[in-house]
């Protein structure tokens, strides 16, 4: 029997348990230099900020409204000149926020939901624009972190320097990645200035977890810079579900000159968590739908990878960008809820190594033609995905212990793999006051599933992407746009003659406005998008193994965000999503003209931050609340019931000692709340009931020098 990623999932949901299915190089130098001239005097020089390929972000990291982006053409853009949607997580924004995981940071951002499936800390349930990206639009570093059955790369936000959510279809940069567009993280790499960081953090569930971060010149050197990222956490997360990692990020970067950057980096990671994530309301109280202590997922990975530019004498720049990534999972858990035809309860095992290799090469040349300025960037790259799956089944009667059940023996093995090259090139033209974007891609793939003891299925495939923009940029600041793009995905279905489906296909024409005056704190931004998905997979039913290629979606919507600094210290973040989904086209006719599922219509968010100025009784003191809320949505595609809307409010203290104790400088202490209402809704999605998670409170100790 062959166990695709869709079968695999169909068959646990109906258990109960949901299973969720580009290039950078960096550069680093100081913030400031001094320089002596002939006579011994000092000589202020031009700063020089933290890089990142050749895009400058380092400014960004320490203000709510960033300026740059590294991901949305992989050349060096600003945000008000490159014509898509994009948010920007930076670093100062998760600080002022508390966040502690992918979710908690994307969750202010425009066009961006969560919690479609409760609360489950196995994946990073990310929606954007009403379709998931938690499978297929998940990169790091500009590489896709690929999943093929169910194991997947989990992201710990201390790791990372700042996040940035492109919005649409992005295939022409990135090859298969979701219609609605990515999640690309970016990592903490080595610095020229020394910083040292140890933290210490405490909370709800007996949470406790220490971190350091530790960078800086390697000895006296000049040329060579390291930075040692490291955690250790113990605790739970909501009903009784674990939440233990422990990780080692090491990374070092060679510069013997100007034109030439390597960075080597490395992750080591590994953590505890529940294999089923599954909790449902029994009037106010809320159960588990496993046995704690049976419902288990431990998972080990490993990344390796470095990133390369050296800039030539006629002015070609080459990048590359590698990484090598392993993740091996094990998972067991029971189902105490549905008894199965011989009335005990069914338990499951299910065991994973997964191996990615990726390259990414790159060529970027700048020239003129006449009146048009050129930044025209050429790119080959690759990416092998290897995957031994197995899984396998059993039973026990009611009412056992879960420290005393047995884990089922591994019954049904499948090997998958998956290859895919992609050709892209994209031309960025400025011409006076107007800036256009175009490129294509054309990629080819080649999937091969087999099953021990049964058949073997192959599937390639051919497909081109294209994105156009079209830019015009005010002295003032406004900058409005039109975008036109497409996306695919390479689908792992199987249709019920064992074929492997075609991809999953996406289009978007996008029209928005920008606004970020030069020189001042604050951007505004607004886009009106059509987003089509078509070939997208619909389950065969009753029998939920099998799929067809007859879906499609269909989503038009409005979105905006705000982002202001003030110079009396108060900072706000406000974001809206209005988006209207149908299901235009479905292998049951009875659905067609209805909403997907767990697609609210209106989503808003506002956060608002306040540190206190100096030279006051209270300075050092920084207060910050948030409110987010989304409007009802539909429980399953047939519109049949409905989740109801709900509104979570989150909070966070700081105090820097340092601000007014010169001996206890580098100190601060941290107080923050999410959900601080403690409510716990019931989202339900296509017929399965999920818990959100609980309120949560963590107070932090860091120490800084």
């Amino acid at each position: 029997m062959t166990f695709s990623l869709h079968r695999f999932h169909a068959r646990h949901r109906l258990l109960g348990s949901t299973i969720l299915v580009g290039a950078m190089t960096v550069a680093f130098v100081p913030a400031t230099a001094i320089a002596q001239d002939a006579a011994g005097e000092a000589t202020q020089l031009a700063p020089i900020v933290l890089q990142s390929g050749a895009t400058t972000i380092g400014e960004d990291n320490d203000t709510v409204v960033p300026r740059r982006t590294v991901s949305a053409t992989k050349t060096d853009t600003p945000l008000v000149e490159t014509p898509r949607a994009i948010s920007v997580v930076t670093h100062e924004e998760m600080e002022q926020r508390a966040v502690t995981d992918m979710i908690q940071a994307a969750r202010y951002s425009s066009g961006v939901t969560t919690g479609a499936f409760g609360y489950d800390p196995r994946f990073d349930q990310i929606y954007i624009r009403g379709i998931e990206t938690t499978t297929t639009g998940d990169f790091r570093d500009s590489l896709r972190q690929p999943i093929m059955n169910y194991g997947s790369f989990a992201t710990e936000v201390y790791t990372l320097d700042r996040i940035e959510i492109l919005k649409g279809p992005v295939s022409v940069m990135y090859g298969a990645a979701s219609a609605a567009g990515i999640v690309n993280r970016i990592s903490k790499m080595p610095q020229e200035e020394a910083h040292h960081e140890v933290e210490l953090q405490y909370g709800t569930v007996g949470r406790k977890q220490a971190a350091f971060d530790f960078g800086g010149p390697v000895g006296e050197s000049d040329e060579l810079f390291y930075r040692l990222v490291g955690l250790a956490r113990e605790g739970e997360g909501s009903y009784d579900i674990p939440d233990d990692r422990y990780l080692l990020q090491p990374s070092f970067t060679w510069k013997p000159s100007d034109d030439t950057t390597l960075t080597v980096y490395g992750l080591a990671q590994k953590g505890e968590t529940g294999a089923s994530a599954w909790s449902y309301l029994q009037g106010k109280d809320v159960f588990l739908y496993t046995d704690p202590d049976f419902n288990s997922q431990k998972v080990e990975q490993y990344q390796l990878g470095y990133q390369f530019e050296h800039k030539f004498d006629n002015g070609l720049t080459f990048r590359q960008n590698a990484r090598v990534g392993d993740v091996d999972l094990k998972a067991h858990y029971l189902n105490r809820v549905y008894l199965n035809a011989a009335g005990n309860w069914p338990t499951t095992a299910v065991t994973e190594d997964m191996r990615a290799y990726q390259i990414d090469n790159q060529l970027e040349s700048q020239f003129d033609t006449g009146s048009l300025s050129h930044t025209l960037l050429m790119g080959l790259d690759y990416t092998r995905v290897m995957s031994e799956f197995a899984m396998g089944d059993d039973e026990v009667a009611p009412g056992t212990p879960g420290s005393t059940v047995a884990i089922p023996a591994l019954t049904d093995f499948t090997d998958s793999s998956l290859s895919q090259t992609g050709i892209y090139a994209q031309d960025q033209i400025e011409f006076g006051k107007w800036r256009a974007v175009a490129g294509l891609r054309y990629d080819w793939a080649h999937q091969k599933t087999a099953v021990e003891g049964g058949s073997t299925s192959e599937k390639d495939d051919g497909v081109l992407s294209g994105q156009v923009g079209l830019l015009y940029l005010f002295d003032n600041g406004l900058a409005p746009y039109i975008s036109y793009g497409t996306s695919f995905i390479p689908s792992t279905a199987l249709a019920a003659d064992g074929s492997v489906l075609e991809p999953t296909k996406g289009r978007q024409i996008e029209v928005g406005l920008k606004y970020q005056p030069q020189g001042e704190n604050y951007s505004l931004s607004g886009a009106v998008y059509r987003l089509v998905e078509t070939g997208k997979p619909q389950y065969d039913v009753p029998s939920y193994l099998f799929s067809h290629n007859s879906g499609e979606n269909t989503y038009t919507g409005f979105e905006i965000e705000g982002r202001t600094e003030f110079d009396n210290g108060i900072s706000l973040i406000a974001a809206y999503t209005y988006a209207h989904a149908e299901i235009t086209e479905n292998f049951d006719p009875t659905l067609i003209g209805n909403t997907p599922s767990t697609v609210p219509r209106h989503v808003a968010s506002l956060w608002v931050n306040y540190a206190v100025p100096e030279d006051t009784a209270l300075s050092g003191l920084s207060i910050g609340g948030g409110v987010r809320a989304m409007s009802e949505s539909f429980t399953s595609d047939a519109n049949t019931g409905k989740n109801a809307g709900v509104a979570y409010l989150d909070a966070a203290l700081s105090y820097d000692f340092g601000t007014t104790a010169p001996d206890l400088k580098g100190l601060s202490l941290a107080v923050s709340a999410t959900n601080l209402a403690d409510r716990r809704e019931q989202v339900c999605t296509d017929g399965y009931c999920y818990t959100g998670r609980g309120r949560t409170v963590l107070g932090s100790l860091k120490y800084k020098w």
